[in-house]
């Protein structure tokens, strides 16, 4: 992205504030125009001074010109301490209400994103993250640059420039024929630090990954004791960037010397160019225009000598914008959505030749025919990896199929508007997001109006409100603090409040205790009458409870029946079966409970 594609990529955040720009516009031109006083007061008062050696002055003369130069000094500094504060002000109020607005329009790009987005490698969730802040961050200091810091030293510039050109043709075109030059050089350090400040890009989100994978994965990386091999991994990733920085700042430092070196020639010039003008007596050159002359060449290479810094972050502006941007301008990754809203649901789905590939380029389904009645409860088997998660995220219309078709009550999926099918599903997963907020907020998730009474009839029917109310605040409680298996109950609590027509359980109770499981699954059972269910386990008892089920392998359904048929068939179904039999080791707790009863 370049300097002009950055503007344009702001300006629409910059827009709705256009009052701040004119206010501060101003604010730049007046305070410009006062930063020019101190040059022509100088310039006056050296040769008011001079006038009065070799002549009778008295010293209330002298008294006078010095009295009205304090005057207009301090008067002009009063003044510009409040056009200062204004400029000031506004320019940082302008800069923090457009970065509000980017990281809300970005937030809000991100959440209408599908799936699909979130599965690729370079969108991991450390890189967005990074990707979002770096350019949030950068994009608003280069608003505050342009507006409070930049745009009033080039407007105090120009005005010196053309007060130079007004007292002296030949002195301002000194002054001018810096400029072109230092632009150069800084135009060729911008291509040479380009490349690094790229990489510099990439090594800053791959390390906020990695760190948020440290964190991530912090009880695994403990348990196994290899805190030096992460510590190692993220080392080399930390001396990559410190030789990209040494890099860009030995390049950095080399052009502030050589732009530093030629804003010096200038003044040279300035200074022997003015100096011959008084000595041949030039119309106009007095000893006043020397200082007068200097001043102004200060004015003028200003923002040059301030360009350092800016220039740094505008070009890391320009680095960061193009990922943020990209984040921004992607529309193709926006999640589809029909407008097909029913008045009811009844929750009769139909996949046909269904094939899905994640984008990653995995497999998940092949060829997948399958059908779920309503006031049915259906399950899905299969080792690990057959396909069936994959199935509930299409169902749900997280991921579209490459092929195939998927009906909701004869009416393809697509065509469905995303929001409203939503509202009518309740999804309950094996590891379900707990938010920072309370078990209340938590719970009220599934229903953001719900009442108080509703949510303790909710954590009623999920087993969890004894626990909670043991807790010393009860449901203002940080919901964080619960642990795994009563953070489970809570995601189910929201799906009762949900209280969906169709429901899609993968592992409800994996992380739950044998009684915790055995409440759990009766108020599942409650909750399951009169609705479309869809249930993922390994738990026997609740397969086993099904009306009917299909059976994957390798992203095929190879079977499907009742329990009684399926099993008979004697394929995958039943070895799973006999295999969960054999894991719980039925036999003998069979024979414990003829035992205890005899």
């Amino acid at each position: 992205m370049d300097i002009f594609g950055l503007f344009k990529n702001i300006s629409p955040f910059v827009k709705p504030y256009r009052s701040l720009v004119i206010i501060t516009l101003i604010l730049t031109l007046i305070s410009s125009l006062m930063l020019q006083v101190n040059a022509i007061v100088l310039d006056k008062a050296v040769d008011a001074i001079n006038a009065l050696l070799g002549t009778d002055f008295t010293w209330h003369q002298a008294a006078r010109i010095l009295t009205i130069i304090s005057v207009v000094l301090l008067g002009k500094e009063v003044v510009l301490t409040g056009v200062t504060f204004g400029q000031n002000y506004f320019g940082e109020k302008m800069r923090i209400y457009v970065s509000r607005d980017l990281s809300q329009s970005v937030i809000d790009k991100v959440l209408s994103f599908k799936m699909a987005y979130f599965s690729s490698e370079d969108n991991a969730t450390g890189k967005v993250q990074a990707r979002i802040d770096q350019g949030v961050s950068s994009i608003s200091r280069t608003v505050q640059n342009f507006f409070i810091d930049l745009l009033p030293l080039f407007t105090s510039a120009l005005l010196a420039l053309i007060l130079m050109f007004a007292a002296n043709f030949y002195v301002g075109l000194v002054g001018l024929s810096v400029v072109p030059v230092y632009f150069w050089i800084t135009w060729r350090q911008a291509r040479r630090l380009k490349g690094w400040r790229r990489e510099m890009r990439s090594y800053r989100e791959s390390k906020s990954q990695g760190i948020k994978n440290i964190v991530d994965s912090i009880n695994v990386i403990k348990s196994f004791n290899r805190e030096i091999i992460e510590s190692k991994k993220q080392l080399e990733l930390q001396n990559q960037v410190t030789d990209n920085q040494l890099k860009t700042r030995q390049v950095s430092f080399y052009y502030a010397g050589v732009k530093s070196f030629v804003k010096q020639i200038g003044t040279v010039l300035i200074i022997i160019l003015t100096s011959y003008l008084v000595l041949i007596e030039y119309p106009g050159m007095t000893i006043g225009k020397i200082m007068y002359h200097v001043m102004l060449f200060g004015i003028v290479i200003s923002p040059i000598t301030q360009l350092q810094r800016i220039f740094d972050d505008v070009n890391d502006a320009l680095i960061y914008a193009e990922g943020f941007f990209d984040i921004l301008n992607c529309n193709d990754q926006i999640e589809p959505s029909g407008t097909y809203r029913p008045e009811k649901i009844r929750g009769k789905f139909e996949m046909k030749d269904v094939d899905f590939s994640y984008p990653n380029g995995n497999k998940a389904l092949t060829d997948v025919n399958l059908t779920i009645e309503p006031d049915v409860i259906t399950a899905l088997v299969g080792l690990s990896g057959a396909g069936k998660s994959t199935v509930v995220n299409l169902l749900d219309k997280f991921y579209e199929p490459q092929s195939g078709t998927i009906l909701l009550d004869g009416v393809d999926l697509r065509e469905y508007d995303t929001q409203y099918l939503r509202d009518n599903i309740g999804l309950v997963l094996q590891k379900n997001h707990i938010f920072d907020g309370t078990i209340e907020e938590n719970i009220r998730y599934g229903k953001p109006d719900a009442t108080h009474e509703e949510i303790v009839e909710a954590a009623k029917k999920s087993y969890i409100y004894d626990q909670i109310m043991e807790l010393p605040n009860q449901f203002e409680s940080k919901a964080s603090d619960l642990s795994g298996g009563q953070q489970q109950r809570i995601a189910i609590a929201r799906m009762f409040l949900k209280n969906p027509p169709i429901i899609f359980l993968d592992e409800p109770t994996a992380s739950l205790d044998a009684i915790a499981t055995e409440q759990i699954k009766n108020s599942i059972d409650a909750i399951k009458k009169d609705r479309t269910v869809i249930i993922i386990s390994h738990n026997i008892s609740q397969i086993i409870d099904s009306d009917m089920i299909y059976a994957l392998q390798h992203g095929r359904v190879e079977e499907s029946g009742n329990p009684d048929e399926i099993y008979k068939k004697g394929g995958i179904y039943k070895d799973i079966i006999d295999a969960s039999a054999r894991s719980l080791n039925i036999g003998k707790i069979a024979k414990t409970l003829e035992s205890s009863t005899s």
